[in-house]
Formats: C-alpha cells, structure tokens, sequence
C-alpha cells in the first residue's frame, strides 16, 4: 500500500484563469499559473500565426487542450491533439505546439516537478504555502 502524503498546511484557493493576469511571452502567447505543493498548471492562449519555440526542460509535461486544435512536434514525431484530448511531454524533450486553424488555442500545461522559473506566474500564492512573497 502507498505510503499517505505528509498533512499539508496549504490554505485552499479558488480562481478562475479569465480573473487572472495574463504574461505576454511574445506576439500570439499569452499564459498564467496556479500551483499546488509540487505541481504546476499553466493556461496558455495561443493564436494561430504567433511564432514557434521548439524548447526543452527538464520538467515532465502533460498538456490538455482545452479549446482548439493544436500541431505538436515532440523530437521527430508529430501529433496533432484537439480540445479534450491530452499529450505527454517527457523531460527533456525538445518540442514546441502551432495552433491549427483560425481558433485560438486554449492549451493547459501540466508540470512536475513545479517549474521554477515559471514561480513568477504564482507568486500571489506564496503565502498560500507559507513562503515569502517576492520583493517588490
């Protein structure tokens, strides 16, 4: 039998991503997180014509496309997912997404470990998991 988590002391948070920020990483990306004690979510909207980014990390991936169909190419293969559907993305593999058509994409990252340079996108829930809040 699998051992139980540790209790935690995380206070609960209820938000909708449409309430939230949005980061503009470049033309057509936009994005916000919200995260539990080791893991990460990030809504992306990604607009058909923005610019591909073939990237890798060291962080496990599962992307849930909530709205839209997207192309993923992951190292040499290619796949195309649509809304409903879900894809992993294996550490370190280098990959990217091209929204397919003339809807925006609504795609819905799933990291884990958290990602630690996307931290910035969460800060407002720092105190949530008994962290500091970042200087301003």
């Amino acid at each position: 039998m699998p051992e139980a988590a540790p209790t935690s002391f995380a206070k609960p948070r209820h938000e909708s991503w449409e309430g939230l920020p949005r980061e503009v990483v470049r033309r057509g990306v936009e994005r916000v997180g919200f995260r539990g004690e080791q893991v990460l979510l990030v809504m992306n909207w990604l607009e058909p014509g923005m610019e591909v980014n073939p990237h890798s990390h060291p962080f496990e991936q599962i992307a849930y496309i909530v709205q839209g169909r997207i192309r993923f190419t992951i190292e040499d293969e290619v796949y195309e997912v649509g809304a409903g559907e879900v894809i992993h993305i294996p550490a370190n593999a280098v990959h990217c997404g091209e929204p397919i058509g003339d809807e925006i994409c609504m795609n819905l990252d799933i990291f884990s470990p958290i990602r630690t340079d996307y931290l910035h996108l969460v800060e407002r829930q720092a105190a949530d998991f008994g962290l500091p809040e970042a200087a301003e």
